[in-house]
């Protein structure tokens, strides 16, 4: 599995909440047509400027509130990991089970602006703004999430497990982080 993930960044603040992320009248549309309106209320137009490949770096709380699943907007959007201050414990739990990594650096936003490239190993913890060189060590991400994410999110690992019909295993899995003979370093 690939662990090392790098993109270009976009920065939040603290306690962004789930209702900003994904307002209530997007939560009636399909999928695609609903990740177009993901951050509608804190900045408009956000989803047509997001690229595959992009990280989100936030403050502390991030993803307090109802609870809305977002992290499947993110990974239709093509987020390849958020990195917080700090998340909201239900938020964090929402994104490894969709499969979407999520790593919590203290003082992130102190160290990547909106445009930076950033490089995020979440099987080492190590970390690097690439624009600026400022880098650093975090703890990584337990085994556990890890085997999760790989498989796809916590619904495609039983379908591996066979907890879950085999056959839904491709479509679990889409999204899953690449399979790679070890993990890349940062």
């Amino acid at each position: 599995m690939i662990t090392a993930i790098s993109g270009r960044v976009w920065v939040f603040g603290d306690s962004l909440n789930t209702d900003a992320m994904y307002p209530a009248f997007a939560m009636k549309l399909d999928i695609p047509e609903a990740a177009k309106h993901v951050f509608h209320e804190v900045r408009p137009g956000w989803a047509d400027l997001v690229e595959a490949g992009d990280i989100i770096v936030a403050g502390r709380n991030f993803g307090v509130g109802s609870s809305r699943p977002v992290a499947t907007l993110f990974r239709h959007l093509g987020i390849a990991a958020l990195v917080a201050e700090e998340f909201n414990s239900l938020f964090l739990r929402n994104a490894i089970n969709a499969g979407l990594p999520a790593l919590t650096v203290p003082a992130v936003t102190d160290q990547f602006g909106d445009g930076d490239r950033g490089s995020f190993d979440i099987a080492t913890g190590a970390y690097r703004n690439e624009t600026t060189g400022a880098s650093g060590q975090v703890p990584p991400l337990p085994q556990l999430v890890l085997e999760i994410l790989a498989s796809g999110g916590v619904l495609a690992r039983l379908a591996e497990q066979g907890y879950l019909p085999r056959e839904l295993l491709g479509a679990l899995r889409s999204g899953a982080l690449p399979a790679d003979a070890g993990s890349g370093a940062v």
